[in-house]
């Protein structure tokens, strides 16, 4: 980002801030502080697109994240909505797709100061090594995790998270066997391969374009306990558990102060309409690993 567009981000937080200590203070009192949701894609030092951040930069952000918010899992992140009751600042941290490069310092990272993470995979490129079709489009080869590094970031606490098999874009998928695939059994294979629950699901994208109501509806009759988009907005307590809004997090600090610290631009964004009613758990499959994850805590 420009030196000039940054500047402007700055006075922008800085002139706002006495409204956002006003709303934080409000909703502190009402005990309906938002959660937020950050996802990270790739953390490498080569800065080689706009979803990769520097292993330096990821460390001060944590450090800043870690100083004025309360970090926590997605579970406890769903807990808090679900209650209608959150009076403390809180930050969940995902990461999307699933690139080595993480494995060099950024998940230790997490994993060594006991941060929560939900790390999102699309299975396919993890089964084959073949880096994503969409960063092969932009000249880039990068490498996918490793099985082997995904079950030893299980075991260290970094919970697994289903990304469909082929970073598929669902709300052009008309075709329910493929959408089931992609979400449902996708999910199952990366449980199985894990050996651990795969509890939640992200959409790739994530945008609100790329959203649909039958991958809402497949995700949830496949028992995963949360879906998460990545269009923007904050999580109040009292909205909807089952889908949570996510921010990104990228190389522009004075944006990532800007976006968790109740931006006002982002406190009235719309929430994906998926119209779908809860499947009843004894009506969910029997047969499928993920339907059991709600109460098979790893």
């Amino acid at each position: 980002m420009p030196v000039w567009k940054q500047l402007l981000l700055s006075l922008y937080y800085h002139g706002t801030r006495p409204l956002r200590w006003w709303n934080l203070r409000r909703a502190v009192a009402e005990r309906r502080v938002p959660v937020v949701v950050l996802y990270y894609h790739r953390v490498a030092d080569d800065r080689a697109n706009d979803w990769t951040i520097s292993n330096r930069l990821f460390a001060r952000q944590i450090r800043w994240l870690q100083s004025h918010f309360e970090l926590i899992s997605l579970e406890e992140a769903q807990r808090r909505i679900r209650t209608g009751e959150n009076d403390r600042p809180c930050v969940s941290i995902t990461f999307d797709d699933g690139y080595a490069d993480n494995c060099r310092e950024a998940i230790p990272l997490l994993i060594r100061e006991r941060i929560p993470c939900t790390y999102f995979v699309t299975l396919q490129n993890v089964l084959d090594g073949k880096p994503f079709s969409h960063d092969l489009a932009e000249g880039n080869a990068f490498l996918p995790n490793t099985l082997e590094q995904l079950r030893a970031m299980a075991a260290a606490g970094i919970e697994i998270g289903a990304h469909t098999r082929t970073h598929a874009g669902l709300a052009t998928i008309a075709d329910p066997r493929r959408l089931h695939d992609e979400i449902v059994v996708a999910g199952e294979q990366l449980q199985q391969a894990v050996g651990r629950p795969v509890r939640h699901f992200a959409f790739p994208f994530g945008q609100y374009a790329h959203l649909s109501r039958e991958a809402f509806a497949a995700a949830e009759k496949a028992g995963y306990e949360a879906v998460c988009s990545a269009y923007g907005g904050f999580n109040f307590p009292g909205d909807d558990p089952f889908h949570l809004h996510r921010i990104p997090a990228d190389d522009v600090m004075i944006r990532l102060k800007n976006w968790t610290t109740l931006d006002p631009r982002k406190l009235d964004t719309p929430r994906f309409d998926y119209d779908v009613p809860l499947v009843n758990e004894d009506h969910a499959p029997k047969d499928n690993p993920c339907s059991a994850a709600a109460t098979n805590k790893a």
